[in-house]
């Protein structure tokens, strides 16, 4: 693995990024044969309280309090997931990669004004039948220990040779609660504002269109966020260590509606975040208390 990349305090700047991700990948080498390098970065000492985070709060539904909201370590961290994605030692372009799964463990809730340690992973590339996926691994550390991690699970598009059609999905089940949440158009800049992320294909219809997509599309990290800023309102939701995953199925168009989706009781519940008639979803997802 190469050194890895180390910031103290102050994160790398991302409009310089961005102009970077614009650049292509790859050349003509065939997918089969590129292989992902391990990638690491570090930023030590990062301020969770930022000038953001009361938006972020607002713009997922979470509540303003003295507790982080889960997602936001993920949050502090893009910077440094943009900052591998557009190294020349990553193979892949950043625009077209598909976010398919991510999951959260939070090992203690996060006090705000807390100060982090850092560390992303780029690895576990692999050769699968849609494509190239890899894992970014983020994990983060308060005063040397473990507090927080994810595993995110992108892919690159290639079909296997021989492969072709969708699989048929499978029914939905449909779970005991539900609540209706509003997409407005302005979503997905509202989103970008707080969260650094300005992939064009959630900023306008417009730019969205340029990759294929007949509106702009919600962030996936945003409709897991707001997922979860519901969940966490519920009576039953307890404070102890939990893991939150997802699995990320279908773009949200904005503007939109979904139906979140819900079951909870035991050490476990199940979430969905479905169309409004119920019958496809954006996303499906558990929360485990470990």
């Amino acid at each position: 693995m190469p050194a890895p990349l180390v910031y103290h305090h102050t994160p790398p700047a991302l409009m310089p990024l961005y102009g970077k991700a614009l650049l292509p990948k790859a050349g003509n080498r065939k997918l089969q044969d590129i292989q992902i390098p391990p990638l690491e970065a570090h930023l030590l000492g990062v301020a969770t309280h930022t000038p953001e985070l009361t938006d972020y709060r607002t713009v997922c539904d979470f509540p303003q309090g003295s507790r982080l909201p889960i997602t936001w370590p993920h949050i502090l961290a893009f910077p440094l997931h943009l900052k591998l994605l557009t190294e020349t030692a990553f193979p892949l372009p950043l625009l077209g990669l598909v976010h398919l799964r991510n999951s959260i463990t939070q090992h203690r809730p996060l006090a705000c004004g807390e100060n982090l340690d850092l560390r992303v992973i780029i690895d576990h590339s692999r050769h699968t039948d849609r494509g190239l996926e890899f894992d970014l691994i983020t994990e983060a550390r308060a005063a040397g220990r473990l507090v927080w991690e994810e595993t995110s699970t992108n892919l690159f598009r290639e079909a296997a040779p021989g492969k072709s059609g969708a699989k048929p999905r499978p029914a939905i089940e449909t779970l005991p609660f539900s609540e209706e949440i509003p997409a407005p158009e302005n979503l997905g800049r509202r989103y970008a504002k707080v969260s650094g992320d300005r992939n064009p294909i959630h900023l306008h219809a417009l730019s969205a269109r340029a990759f294929g997509f007949p509106r702009a599309i919600a962030h996936g990290m945003w409709s897991k966020a707001r997922s979860l800023a519901t969940l966490e309102k519920q009576a039953d939701w307890k404070d102890g260590p939990v893991r939150a995953s997802c699995q990320f199925k279908k773009p949200l168009l904005l503007p939109g509606s979904a139906l979140l989706n819900w079951r909870t009781g035991g050490e476990s519940w199940d979430y969905q975040l479905l169309n409004t008639k119920g019958n496809a979803p954006y996303l499906t997802g558990r929360i485990e208390w470990l």
